[in-house]
């Protein structure tokens, strides 16, 4: 079904008068068929299709096959890292990376992130200590974590939101001097840059995923980078059950092994990657062009300085200042047919079990709670057009054009 918008209709002489034209006020959906936030990129069907013939044709589907090697080859040359380990999905991977690095006790992380990154301390009965973010990076404070030290702290996590660095000195400046573990949830940020240095290389070891809704998928896929050789050869025995050949387990293991199917995918992704990625700084341009100067919203920006995926059109509303606040908004373009969502809403510290195990997070945690309440994304990737955003953009000024009447509707909604 098509995603080209519909004529905007006229009102009519009698009845319910939809003067703003938003669906939400009874006038039709601009988009026919519904525009997601994070869906695939496909790249070269036919040099996928070539590829999966050649693992059929070899019947070599999983355990360490070719493409899974030259995969892992491609994303340390990426990353500007001596190795690279595939794994099933990123969430396996960091499990296995914390286990890896014998992180016990408590570990810091952010609550703006996505569960995954404290499920997999929380799975393993780690404790994760939520720390709050800088509001401009939406960060690690680094001043907040070192605040959070305790003796059971065994490790920090960062994660590197919308692809944006970390403030990745002080954090290692701070698990140095404290004897902590350092590594850094990387799932936003393939192909991003920290100081001109490739992200993928920092602290003992970083976790990049190849989820279908990242900008390169391998449809489920993760992949830890590091330069230390002897945590690479432990994580490459933990993903394969702790095999050291044929029918010797000399470790501790689980299965955590990419198939050679994801690893195929994988590539071929990454064969289209600067293409995806110059596609999403277009689009996110158009953003940011047709949303300047509504008041209250910022469209969040990149540093020129630095390479970005462009993968996350995210946008901050400040509702003391915006004529709609951020849910409201949703609202208006769920109507539409556009699924904006609200990342990262709620703060992880807020979900089961952290929000019955930690009940006081909260307070520690004024930033988060505000970015949750403020921030979400729209939709971009190889499925959007330059026409998708402009009509997208029309519906947003309306949307604030017509306020009273989208706030009106709303609270009867609701009563």
């Amino acid at each position: 079904m098509s995603n080209q918008p519909s004529t905007d209709p006229v009102a009519p002489e009698s009845g319910p008068i939809h003067a703003p034209h938003l669906a939400l006020l009874g006038a039709p959906p601009v988009f026919e068929a519904p525009l997601h936030v994070g869906r695939p990129n496909i790249g070269d069907r036919a040099r996928f299709m070539s590829r999966v013939e050649k693992i059929l044709d070899s019947a070599w589907l999983t355990n360490n096959g070719p493409y899974v090697r030259d995969f892992e080859r491609r994303v340390a040359e990426l990353a500007g890292t001596r190795h690279a380990v595939a794994m099933c999905n990123a969430t396996i991977a960091l499990e296995i990376v914390i286990r890896a690095l014998g992180m016990k006790g408590e570990v810091i992380v952010p609550s703006f992130t996505f569960v995954a990154t404290a499920h997999a301390l929380q799975w393993q009965e780690i404790k994760p200590i939520f720390c709050d973010v800088d509001p401009v990076t939406h960060n690690l404070d680094p001043a907040r974590v070192e605040q959070l030290i305790t003796p059971q702290t065994t490790g920090i996590i960062g994660v590197h939101v919308w692809g944006r660095p970390c403030a990745v000195e002080a954090l290692q400046e701070i698990a140095d001097r404290r004897g902590l573990q350092l590594i850094f949830d990387a799932a936003h940020a393939l192909g991003c840059s920290h100081g001109g240095r490739p992200i993928g290389s920092f602290g003992r070891a970083e976790v990049f995923s190849f989820h279908a809704t990242k900008v390169c998928n391998s449809f489920e896929g993760g992949m830890v980078t590091t330069d230390d050789d002897e945590l690479a050869e432990k994580l490459r025995l933990m993903r394969n059950f702790g095999f050291a050949g044929k029918d010797q387990v000399i470790y501790l293991g689980s299965n955590g092994k990419m198939s050679e199917v994801s690893a195929a995918m994988g590539l071929t992704s990454l064969d289209g990657f600067e293409e995806f990625r110059a596609h999403n700084a277009q689009i996110h341009a158009a953003y940011t062009s047709g949303l300047a100067d509504l008041p209250g919203l910022t469209v969040i920006q990149y540093d020129g300085a630095e390479h970005n995926n462009h993968q996350y059109v995210v946008v901050e509303i400040d509702g003391s200042v915006a004529p709609l606040n951020r849910d409201q908004l949703v609202k208006v373009l769920e109507a539409e047919g556009v699924l904006a969502r609200r990342y990262f809403y709620p703060g992880v510290h807020e979900m089961e079990p952290y929000r019955s195990n930690q009940p006081t997070a909260d307070l520690v945690l004024p930033e988060t709670r505000c970015l949750s309440e403020r921030v979400m994304t729209l939709p971009t990737g190889t499925a959007m057009h330059d026409s998708d955003v402009r009509t997208l953009c029309g519906v947003v000024h309306r949307a604030f054009d017509h306020a009273d009447e989208v706030v009106a509707h709303l609270t009867a909604a609701e009563a």
